[in-house]
């Protein structure tokens, strides 16, 4: 996919190892190609309904390419870094997939491996559902994030802790709407039955798990799940608009708690991009049990990635006209983000954005700016 190495790439490298160790943003135009890239972002953070920020990280082989615009801080005119941590919302699906999977890599856990096997009594209409169909979304079960109750609950208290048994309260006595494996139906309540299930099966915590199975092995360190509305230093603010068109900074209006293993990891853009270049290269578990992803179902990630959208095991594949990625969106008050990798893990994409400007949030315009920009994006990355 690449030609011959261009004279002045040793003076890129240079550049993009000052990007990554200082924050620093490469100028518009230092990587070849990377002109409509540049153009698509102008276009996002010019818009009047435009975010505070965006930050975009590229990384071809070695070769980093970072790139930013706005401010992760609106008060102290900060720009968004590398490392500037941010709530990655949905993203903790892939996570939450990357960690089922080294378990059945183990043989800790069996892909067919049932919720009553594991939770007998927590949901009894779930029993027969599997780890395949909740990492796939084609179990069937009800969200918990669309009850009324729950929704009442949250907008009552936003910053208050719930277990994840408790948030598995407002569906249990649901019926499972499809047959399980019958079709695709985007639910965050897939992914807390498997972060319960994973804890049952090795009796061990979450948090755990996720240290030993994951962060350790890809080697990322800046990667958390917390349970309070505590952020770290020099965090990527998210804003959003309040009813008069004002951004309001929302990073510390929900618990993340209230979406655990579906959507409440606190990372940064390059553990991100370290994760998902581990994770879709094969790194985390073996090639039998990454064998379990080739199959695919159509089915959107929320919000859409660009291109085509087919899910799999915890990753969606992205088809766009300049090739084929795989990763995952996240949504959450204050962010909208998509991060993905080629097949190889050798050339990946994070793409950051902070405020929540999704289909049925925010400004339609705008939100179709991002999704095209990815696109962008994801060509600049396979080039």
């Amino acid at each position: 996919m690449s030609s011959a190495v261009p004279v002045r790439a040793p003076l890129l490298a240079v550049c993009a190892l000052l990007a990554a160790i200082c924050g620093l943003a490469l100028p518009a135009g230092a990587s070849a190609g990377g002109g409509r890239l540049d153009a698509a972002l102008d276009r996002i953070i010019d818009d009047p309904q435009g975010p505070p920020g965006l930050s975009v990280l590229i990384q071809r082989g070695s070769e980093i390419d970072f790139r930013r615009r706005g401010v992760a801080d609106r008060k102290t005119g900060a720009k968004p870094k590398i490392d500037s941590p941010m709530r990655i919302a949905s993203m903790a699906k892939a996570f939450n997939g990357a960690l089922a999977l080294s378990l059945v890599s183990e043989r800790r856990i069996g892909l067919d491996d049932t919720v009553g096997q594991w939770l007998p009594g927590i949901w009894p209409k779930a029993d027969a559902v599997t780890v395949r169909e909740m990492l796939g979304h084609t179990a069937g079960l009800p969200d918990y994030i669309r009850q009324p109750a729950f929704i009442e609950d949250l907008t009552s208290d936003p910053g208050q802790y719930m277990t994840p048994f408790e948030l598995i309260d407002y569906v249990n006595d649901l019926d499972v709407g499809l047959a399980p494996g019958e079709s695709y139906e985007y639910s965050d309540s897939d992914n807390i039955m498997v972060g319960l299930l994973v804890e049952a099966a090795t009796g061990r915590p979450y948090n755990k798990l996720m240290q030993n199975e994951i962060y350790e092995p890809v080697g990322i360190r800046n990667t958390s799940l917390p349970d309070t509305l505590a952020m770290p230093k020099g965090y990527m603010h998210g804003y959003d608009r309040n009813d008069q068109g004002r951004f309001e900074d929302v990073s510390k209006f929900i618990n993340p708690a209230l979406a655990w293993a579906s959507g409440g990891i606190v990372s940064t853009p390059a553990d991100v991009n370290d994760f998902f270049r581990a994770y879709v290269g094969g790194e985390l578990f073996s090639s039998k049990v990454a064998r379990s992803q080739n199959r695919y179902v159509r089915g959107r990630s929320s919000p859409p990635g660009p291109g085509r959208n087919d899910a799999t095991l915890g990753l969606f594949r992205y088809r766009t006209r300049c090739g084929t990625v795989y990763g995952h969106t996240g949504s959450y008050p204050g962010y909208r983000l998509f991060a993905a990798s080629s097949a190889n893990g050798k050339r990946s994409v994070v793409f950051s954005v902070n405020s929540q400007i999704v289909p049925g949030e925010g400004s339609p315009r705008v939100s179709g700016l991002i999704r095209r920009a990815q696109a962008d994006a994801v060509c600049l990355a396979l080039r």
